[in-house]
């Protein structure tokens, strides 16, 4: 999701919060400690694994109208739910799967999301058999450095909704048939899976991230 950066409190640098150990992060990871590993070891990583793609792109979808540790909190049920995002599996769903899940309380229960999950596995499947996989497609999309803020501030995070990047990207998406893809959920998911990094100045995960990305093979 988009994160909101909260006000700082005092002697903490402007949209960080600092832990008992020193370590500063993104202040809007201050909620559970389950958020914060999620801060640290995921948010903002590059991905290239189909799965964890597909699960991120609907799980974003799932996110819109709620707050995205809901959804973090429910993840596990999702992948129980959604044969842990296996493309191939998942668009084998039907009928009775829409009314299987539709009662699964393990899983935000909207109908229309359940049917797009479905049918954006089919659209992955299609994706592969065009690009040879989902991580080859959605890495073409990754906006060139000179398109990006210079640097992280919360005053610049607070404006990062979208970006020429994801509009371009869920524009594509919904052509290819996909659904729940708007430009604000694509670059949530940009942010996500590392296509971008906003973690802000003076974040320690913005560093990994920075040497992740370093190191990363553009599928």
């Amino acid at each position: 999701m988009t994160h909101v950066v909260p006000e700082p409190t005092a002697d903490v640098p402007t949209g960080l919060c600092v832990d008992d150990a020193g370590c500063p992060r993104c202040s809007w990871c201050q909620a559970t400690p389950g958020y914060r590993h999620y801060h640290d070891h995921e948010w903002g990583f590059p991905v290239a694994d189909d799965r964890r793609l597909f699960e991120k792109l609907c799980l974003e979808g799932f996110q819109s109208g709620l707050s995205w540790l809901t959804i973090l909190n429910k993840r596990e049920g999702f992948r129980a739910a959604f044969a842990h995002f296996d493309a191939e599996q998942v668009a084998a769903f039907g009928a009775r799967d829409v009314e299987r899940l539709v009662q699964d309380a393990a899983i935000v229960r909207h109908r229309g999301k359940i049917e797009s999950t479905i049918n954006n596995a089919r659209r992955v499947l299609e994706l592969r058999r065009e690009f040879g996989s989902l991580a080859h497609y959605v890495w073409r999309h990754e906006p060139a450095a000179a398109d990006r803020p210079g640097r992280i501030t919360r005053e610049v995070a607070r404006t990062l909704s979208t970006s020429p990047a994801s509009i371009a990207l869920a524009k594509d998406l919904k052509k290819r048939g996909w659904s729940f893809v708007g430009p604000t959920t694509v670059y949530a998911f940009m942010q996500a899976m590392g296509l971008v990094n906003d973690h802000l100045e003076g974040c320690h995960a913005r560093t990994l991230a920075l040497k992740a990305r370093a190191k990363f093979v553009v599928p």
